[in-house]
């Protein structure tokens, strides 16, 4: 995700169908790292074995991880130490693995990506622990069905901002705040390309920030969803953001890419064509 910023423009650099289908490797890796990550997601394993194991997978596949020593925003503060962003619980984004085992009734968004023949796949997921509680899987559900809508309305809309709307209404009538200092963003040979992809009716979006829905766009679309307030606070480790009122927060995410045909997942398990392709 990307710190939202106001732009002049959305400067939107296009992808071939070319260009698309070498990215669709990344996307196919990362997706295979949230295959690793559900097997071992469960009360008792600590995200820091998750993300070693997702490491390893990256480094047999000769995939960079994207997050690693990713810079601080801050200046002279440690660069990201992971290959996944671990946040449990009330931990919005940018959670720091580590050897605190998860309990019945966590729940826990994992973000990661990498890179792999130079272009670029990233995607989030929030994993239950075991058994959680009724109310935090309605949160959980409400956020993947936001990400579901503004993938479904990329087929019908001219425009991101449309769906921005729609999106935070979708949010606001379940009862939810949607976070609005992060956001999501372009993706190609780097990770954070423009434009900024914001989940909400943002002011730039009613201005030269707004994009069009066409073929070649590719956009990482990662709605990040509060239970309470939309208010975020950084921890003293100069990474985690947590909601402010201490209440859940969950974060999904896919990598987008616009085709002729219309919306394509990039960070999805492979089509049966692929499989065939891949056995031959």
């Amino acid at each position: 995700m990307r710190i939202a910023r106001r732009v002049d423009a959305a400067m939107v650099n296009l992808k071939s169908m070319r260009e698309i289908g070498l990215m669709r490797r990344a996307g196919l890796a990362v997706w295979q790292a949230h295959q690793i990550a559900r097997e071992m997601v469960r009360p008792g394993a600590t995200t820091a074995e998750i993300d070693h194991a997702i490491g390893e997978h990256f480094a047999q596949l000769g995939a960079e991880p994207l997050f690693k020593n990713y810079p601080n925003s801050i200046r002279n503060k440690p660069p990201f130490p992971a290959v996944c962003c671990m946040s449990v619980n009330e931990a919005v984004v940018h959670g720091i693995p580590n050897n605190k085992p998860l309990v019945e009734g966590d729940i826990l968004s994992l973000d990661t990506g990498c890179r792999l023949g130079g272009w670029c796949g990233d995607a989030a997921y929030t994993y239950s622990v075991g058994k959680i509680a009724p109310d935090v899987q309605r949160l959980l559900d409400a956020t993947e069905g936001v990400l579901n809508l503004a993938i479904e309305l990329m087929s019908s809309k001219s425009y991101w901002s449309a769906i921005a709307r729609e999106m935070a209404t979708y949010i606001r009538d379940h009862g939810y705040s949607t976070v609005e200092c992060f956001v999501g963003h372009g993706i190609g040979r780097e990770m954070h390309e423009e434009p900024q992809v914001p989940n909400f009716a943002s002011r730039s979006l009613r201005g030269s920030g707004d994009f069009r829905i066409e073929p070649g766009l590719v956009i990482a679309v990662e709605p990040m969803v509060n239970m309470g307030t939309k208010r975020v606070k950084m921890l003293a480790d100069t990474w985690t953001q947590v909601t402010a009122d201490g209440k859940p927060s969950a974060h999904f995410e896919h990598t987008v890419a616009i085709t002729p045909d219309g919306p394509t997942l990039l960070t999805v398990a492979p089509t049966p064509a692929e499989l065939e392709k891949a056995a031959i």
